[in-house]
């Protein structure tokens, strides 16, 4: 028996020339990457100025960090919650349907490429240019930052609704058919139950991704503590700068903590 398994595993082709390749392009890829950056580009006024962020971290202003006016730390990182909770709710419920259309089992073959295709587009774009577009349209504000996560969650969270909704048990299905249960009875107790811990998941999820996203977009005057943040950087109000790092630092740090709590819930009931 022991020879018949050495024969077996002798039989088995000898993989490492494919890896040694593979190491080979890959080291070759990163120092061709490695040709395009200008090191040059670095000078001491750099690294004073990553000094200084981190010595404004040390000694922040708390008037600012714990000013209750809309100026403060804690009303603009509010205010960044609501445009990425927003922002979630919007784009989870809209990928609900296209969900549904993109799925293969479901929908003919023309009708799911077409979505697939459509959603594809979708994630193409960066949130930037997104928020940029919604600025010129709505003006600058909350709401093109709402606007904006909601379109940038829709090319993700649809993705992933359509991997669950793939997954369904279609046997239950089949026993609520032959009992004689009509189209919402087998929708509201046979295919809801099974989607609704994953895709509450994936929403939570894509909140915590929104979260950071929302910082971001505040640079370019779509809401949130973003636009505080470089306007205070450019001014080299660097005390003020560390309060807000602070803040969003604490605030990151709560919601990874109680999105990883709750998506651990969801998926392991």
């Amino acid at each position: 028996m022991n020879q018949r398994i050495l024969t077996e595993l002798n039989k088995e082709p000898n993989k490492t020339k494919q890896y040694v390749i593979l190491v080979a392009v890959l080291l070759g890829a990163f120092i061709w990457s490695l040709s395009a950056l200008n090191f040059n580009a670095m000078d001491e006024g750099g690294g004073k100025i990553a000094a200084n962020i981190l010595k404004g971290i040390v000694q922040p202003d708390t008037n600012l960090l714990f000013n209750g006016t809309k100026q403060g730390v804690p009303y603009l990182l509010f205010e960044t919650i609501c445009i990425a909770f927003l922002g979630t709710i919007f784009g989870a419920i809209l990928s609900i349907p296209i969900a549904f259309l993109m799925a293969p089992s479901i929908m003919p073959k023309p009708v799911y490429l077409f979505m697939r295709a459509f959603v594809v587009v979708i994630r193409t774009i960066p949130a930037l240019v997104y928020g940029l577009m919604f600025i010129r349209v709505t003006g600058p504000g909350p709401f093109a930052g709402v606007m904006t996560m909601s379109l940038t969650s829709i090319g993700m969270v649809s993705k992933l609704y359509v991997d669950v909704i793939e997954e369904i048990d279609t046997g239950i299905l089949e026993s609520m058919d032959s009992f004689g249960c009509t189209t919402f009875e087998k929708i509201r107790f046979g295919i809801i139950p099974q989607l609704i811990a994953n895709f509450t998941s994936i929403t939570i999820y894509r909140f915590d991704m929104n979260l950071r996203d929302a910082t971001i977009l505040g640079l370019v005057g779509a809401g949130g503590i973003g636009a505080p943040l470089i306007f205070a950087m450019n001014s080299y109000r660097w005390n003020q700068v560390g309060s807000i790092l602070i803040g969003l630092i604490v605030l990151i740090l709560i919601v990874e903590v109680v999105s990883n709590y709750l998506r651990g819930k969801l998926v392991n009931g």
